[in-house]
């Protein structure tokens, strides 16, 4: 039985009616079938950019700050995505901190220190971004689809990640913000989708305020 979040990232089973080298190459002829939805599915965002449409978001930050606000249909991570999500807290003044870090970032002790008063950022979590999307993007009312470097389109979107929003969305706008208004539009969203779904327990979750970065 594998890990829940090693599932998510398995394409399909495939059933072959032989066994041995011909059973192989039955499944080849299958998976392409993935391959070619895969293609789809990148060139259906690539469309969204060319075109400016504003329904489509990419990079750490705009993507989770959309994800929050319910705003991605479709989340498209490349499946060796290198990142970590780390909860940290102030040492000084207790501030639960977000931080996302690929390994670079990692080796450079300055992530894990307030820039204000150089106090030490306690690692409270530390997880893969893959498997935390792979246990959360249910919540987030969003589909969640890997995508491999094997064909042309995928291999566009190597190292990286984004989505495919419901609707247009300025995140320049967004980036204008401030947290509190954030986290409101957040709750808010949240609040809504509980009511939606008749789920009293979601309806009066309230996300705890954290800085993301």
């Amino acid at each position: 039985m594998l890990d829940p979040w090693l599932q998510a990232k398995i394409l399909d089973v495939v059933d072959v009616s032989y066994g041995g080298e011909n059973g192989f190459n039955q499944a080849e002829i299958l998976s392409n079938v993935k391959f070619i939805q895969e293609k789809k599915l990148i060139g259906k965002y690539f469309k969204e950019i060319s075109q400016d449409t504003g329904k489509y978001v990419f990079g750490v930050d705009d993507t989770l700050k959309a994800l929050e606000m319910g705003a991605v249909e479709t989340l498209i991570v490349w499946e060796n995505l290198d990142i970590n999500r780390y909860v940290l807290k102030n040492s000084a003044g207790g501030e639960i901190i977000i931080k996302h870090l690929n390994k670079d970032e990692e080796a450079n002790q300055s992530n894990f220190r307030d820039p204000a008063n150089n106090a030490e950022l306690e690692v409270q979590e530390k997880v893969s971004l893959l498997e935390w999307f792979a246990i959360e993007y249910k919540r987030f009312g969003c589909t969640l689809e890997f995508v491999t470097n094997k064909s042309q389109e995928g291999s566009q979107f190597c190292r990286g990640f984004g989505g495919i929003l419901r609707y247009q969305l300025d995140m320049r706008s967004l980036d204008e913000l401030s947290d509190d208004v954030l986290t409101l539009i957040s709750s808010q969203v949240m609040l809504r989708r509980g009511w939606a779904r008749g789920d009293l327990a979601a309806s009066t979750s309230i996300p705890t305020k954290s800085r993301l970065a």
